[in-house]
């Protein structure tokens, strides 16, 4: 019995371990890991979807070339995967009607870069572009040049533009001539700014000099009419159009003194047969001492000779338009970043990124860069931009000038007609018609077309 006994309980325990390993395997097997780990995944947030976005760009310096805009794009989506961009190139004869075609059809770009005058004043205005004011805090208001931030904005608080970039229009001297006349007392050329006074001194002595006009009001057409808008509104003062850009205002006293000073001048000639673009070359050509329609291209410019040169090897020297202070108020140009209004939330988003990006993040010194003009901003996201032209002596000096970029009054209604107007009234004013009276026919039109 008590060997029966000790068999029953050997095949008791031998049971036991049998059981117990059998327990144990499903411990090891990774089957049954995978099952209880798959439910966790449903928990987790999709991965968002791939976005394409377009952008549309008139050729604002290296934004019109491929090559150049292609590495821009690659650094972009590099940084942010999920978002790729398709690029289309405008140029300023078709671009407009390219837009406003694609806009008709519903299909415009979810991008465009270009100034206010067409995003804020145009389309904009209109009802097509998305409201960037979400964009701005009080830091970004800060940073960026005044004179671009009020240009960007519109009157109930909308933004339609993003800027990037900006530059100041200004004009030019033959400075070889100046000493050659004893003239380069009335110029400051490290500031790069004069007096309404020592303007009227320097053309007196110039052309006692050379017994000729020194320097045109040119008026075939409205190519390059920035020059002479300047000219005229900053010599006492004056202003082009009202705070609001609802009014043209050309016919203050100041615009009528300024006008009739250079209609009196023997040394300033209004040449009915002359643009802006021929002005410049008669001034490269030495055959005029200074010239009214100049830029920072005009100053890097090396077609016929070096930059800074005009083609006999005389220097040239830019400068700020005369004002009674010395301190001007000058013509510019200002480029960014638009969104048109698609409906597409995920690509008005995508394009928001692409904007933080160049206009105020890391691809913001590479984008200014590329524009080859100046940024509207001292930093992006703790990015100095202040020297981002240092290791270019030309662009590096024309900088002093960016703090006089003046009002951007381009986005005024009826500014089409205004510009045809302002070089028919300077045509009569050269012709000896009387200023007050040509003055008042140009804001009666010029008024009428921005009251539509």
């Amino acid at each position: 019995m008590k060997k029966l006994l000790a068999m029953l309980l050997a095949l008791c325990m031998v049971f036991a371990l049998c059981a117990c390993g059998q327990t144990a395997a499903p411990a090891v097997d990774p089957a049954p890991a995978q099952t209880d780990a798959a439910p966790a995944q449903t928990d987790a947030a999709p991965a968002a979807e791939p976005v394409n976005i377009t952008l549309w760009t008139y050729p604002i310096g290296g934004w019109g070339n491929a090559d150049t805009v292609d590495a821009l794009i690659a650094a972009f989506e590099d940084a942010n995967p999920g978002i790729t961009v398709t690029v289309e190139y405008l140029d300023y004869t078709n671009g407009d009607d390219q837009v406003n075609t694609a806009l008709e059809g519903g299909s415009a770009p979810d991008l465009i870069m270009e100034g206010p005058e067409r995003l804020v004043a145009n389309w904009g205005a209109k009802g097509y572009m998305v409201d960037l004011s979400d964009m701005w805090d009080a830091t970004d208001k800060a940073e960026v040049n005044a004179a671009c931030v009020a240009a960007c904005f519109t009157a109930d608080g909308a933004c339609y533009e993003y800027p990037l970039v900006m530059t100041a229009h200004c004009m030019a001297i033959n400075y070889d001539a100046f000493v050659a006349t004893g003239a380069d007392k009335y110029v400051d050329i490290d500031s790069h700014t004069w007096t309404t006074e020592d303007f009227i001194a320097a053309v007196d002595a110039l052309y006692a000099y050379y017994k000729e006009p020194v320097g045109d009001v040119y008026c075939s057409g409205q190519g390059g009419d920035q020059g002479t808008r300047a000219l005229v509104n900053n010599l006492y003062g004056g202003t082009f159009t009202n705070a609001e850009h609802t009014a043209y205002t050309a016919d203050s006293p100041e615009n009528i003194k300024a006008l009739e000073l250079l209609q009196s001048m023997d040394g300033i000639y209004f040449n009915a047969a002359e643009n802006g673009g021929e002005e410049i070359t008669a001034f490269r050509q030495g055959i005029l001492k200074m010239a009214f329609c100049w830029n920072i291209a005009q100053q890097l410019n090396s077609d016929n000779n070096d930059a800074e040169l005009t083609n006999d090897g005389e220097k040239i020297v830019f400068m700020s338009f005369p004002s009674e202070t010395g301190e001007s108020k000058l013509q510019g140009g200002i480029w960014g970043f638009g969104v048109f209004d698609n409906g597409d939330a995920a690509k008005i988003d995508a394009a928001k990124t692409f904007i933080k990006y160049f206009a105020d993040g890391e691809g913001t010194p590479d984008a200014v860069k590329a524009a080859n003009y100046f940024a509207v901003r001292d930093t992006a996201e703790g990015i100095d931009l202040t020297g981002i032209w240092a290791d270019n002596a030309i662009m590096n000096e024309y900088t002093k000038l960016m703090p006089y970029l003046g009002d951007y009054y381009q986005v005024t209604s009826g500014w089409a007609t205004a510009r045809t107007e302002w070089w028919n009234m300077l045509q009569r004013i050269g012709g000896g018609g009387d200023v007050a009276t040509e003055v008042a026919e140009f804001c009666t039109n010029a008024n009428a077309a921005a009251a539509g």
